[in-house]
């Protein structure tokens, strides 16, 4: 049975830096022997058909396969459809009501407990808020990422030792759901 998942690859084509143009991403999933290979914007999101499989190890193989064709390190994380959506379902922040830009989900490779952001002064920095759920980090950032004080205080190396961590937008979110539910 195929399964749809999502990859999410970390730090490409920002900055003109770390290029990899989306047909060849697609060309790499298609050469995995992955199935129904689409992508989304340029940032480095890629949605595809497997046998159902392990998340870490399809992340693996497509890091792998990336570094070999292009020549450089990504960080990959993989996460299926049932996975993605529970993600959306489960935002603690009123969704519906705010920006897409306001939003955010940062996606973990692994779980994290709160004991890891203890540091942040939550206060230091509102209205900005940030929750955690299963593997996933959601941040309202009313002037958006960019602006976010503590977007940036939350990307701190301390924090993030250990992590492939990588965020997208709203919009991002939403529409990986989309892209990866059962035709």
């Amino acid at each position: 049975m195929t399964t749809m998942y999502a990859a999410l690859l970390r730090g490409i084509n920002v900055g003109g830096n770390r290029k990899l143009p989306m047909a060849e991403l697609r060309a790499v999933l298609e050469e995995l022997g992955h199935t129904r290979v689409r992508t989304y914007l340029q940032s480095g999101q890629a949605v595809f058909g497997a046998e159902r499989g392990d998340e870490d190890t399809l992340a693996d193989g497509l890091a792998r396969a990336i570094e070999k064709r292009f020549g450089f390190s990504v960080d990959v994380i993989v996460r299926d459809h049932a996975y993605l959506a529970a993600v959306a379902d489960a935002c603690p922040f009123p969704a519906d009501s705010l920006e897409p830009k306001q939003l955010h989900v940062t996606y973990l490779s692994r779980p994290v407990t709160a004991d890891r952001f203890a540091e942040i002064d939550r206060a230091a920095f509102r209205p900005e808020e940030f929750r955690l759920g299963d593997r996933a980090l959601y941040l309202y950032a009313p002037d958006g990422l960019g602006r976010s004080r503590l977007a940036d205080a939350l990307a701190r190396p301390r924090l993030t030792e250990g992590l492939i961590a990588t965020t997208r937008n709203w919009n991002t979110v939403r529409k990986l759901v989309e892209l990866t539910a059962a035709d």
